[in-house]
Formats: C-alpha cells, structure tokens, sequence
C-alpha cells in the first residue's frame, strides 16, 4: 500500500484503538482506555462544549481539531508527561509534527489539517482552545470514572490541587467545578 495514501492515513489512525492510555498503564489501570477511547471523548466533549459557548466556531474545524489531535501517536506512541519531560526542549513536538506531516502529506487537506493542529496545540484559535479544553477534560472525566469503579482515590496526581480551573475558556471552567463537586458524593450502588 502506498505510504500517505488515504487508505494507508485510515489504517495509521486504526491504530490509535489499540494503543493504550500510557498514563492509565503506568498507574494501574488494568483495562484502561485506548487513545482512540480517548479521541471520541474529547470529539464528544468538543461538540457539547461549541453548544455551550456564547459565540461562534466552525465546527467542522472543531471536531476535524478533536479527531486529529493525538493522531501523530499513531506513529509516535503515547508519551506520558514524565517521560517525555527527560527528551529535549521542544523534542516531541518536532516529532509530532513529523508523524503528521508523515501521515497526511498526500492528503489535499493536508496544510489545512496541519494548520488547525497547530491552533490545537499552540491554543491560538477558539476551536484549538476548545479542543485543549476538552482534551483535558475527557482526561479528569477518566480519572473520575476509574476513580469510581474502584472506590479509591489513586488518580489524585491528575486533578488540580485547588479548587481553581485548570481551562481556558469560561465554559469548560463551569463543567469542571460540576464534575469536581461529584467527586465529593459517595458512590452509590
């Protein structure tokens, strides 16, 4: 199969559904989610954040942002935040960029595509602060579930120390304090 080829991009982002959450692994989650898990959670997040916001996004731009934004790990793994803390400044950024330069340079999109990553990544459009938003939301979500289903608290490390929001956008701040205010109720059932 060539490599770039549509095909070839749809088979590469299959991938993503059996590439573990690195971050669950390494904490002991024993069935944890797929970063194609993941992506769908943040998609799904993204949409229902763009209902909430009080101003208008191109939600194509949005949800393409959602579905593309840990596409590079197709190629590059799952890197935790401690792990790629020990590479060089600015080292798995290049090497993102690089796997979806790799990935989607046969595509007409391909700039385009790039270019909104970038948004993604930098936080430089309101569909790129969107996506940050729910990309760090789907994860305290998880935390919470997983949180939930054991009845412990051992994914601490993940939510903020304080009551502050870690988000930039008002919106994301308000689903937040929801969640972290059902993080105090005792499971039931």
């Amino acid at each position: 199969m060539d490599a770039g080829s549509p095909l070839q991009l749809i088979f590469d982002a299959h991938r993503l559904k059996r590439v573990p959450r690195t971050g669950w692994v390494m904490r002991g989650v024993g069935a944890a989610e797929s970063v194609a898990d993941h992506s769908f959670g943040v998609a799904f997040i993204s949409l229902i954040l763009a209902e909430m916001l009080d101003r208008p996004l191109d939600k194509a731009k949005l949800l393409t942002i959602a579905l593309l934004h840990d596409l590079p790990e197709s190629v590059v793994g799952d890197l935790p935040t401690p792990a790629a803390a020990r590479f060089p400044p600015g080292a798995k950024r290049r090497a993102e960029m690089e796997a979806l330069r790799e990935l989607l340079h046969k595509l007409p999109s391909a700039e385009h595509w790039r270019a909104w990553w970038c948004e993604f990544r930098d936080g430089t459009s309101i569909e790129g602060q969107l996506v940050r938003d729910a990309d760090r939301m789907d994860m305290l979500l998880q935390a919470h579930i997983y949180e939930q289903t054991t009845g412990n608290r051992w994914l601490e490390e993940f939510w903020p120390s304080s009551d502050d929001s870690p988000f930039e956008l008002p919106v994301t701040q308000t689903l937040y304090k929801e969640l972290r205010a059902l993080r105090h109720v005792p499971k039931t059932g």
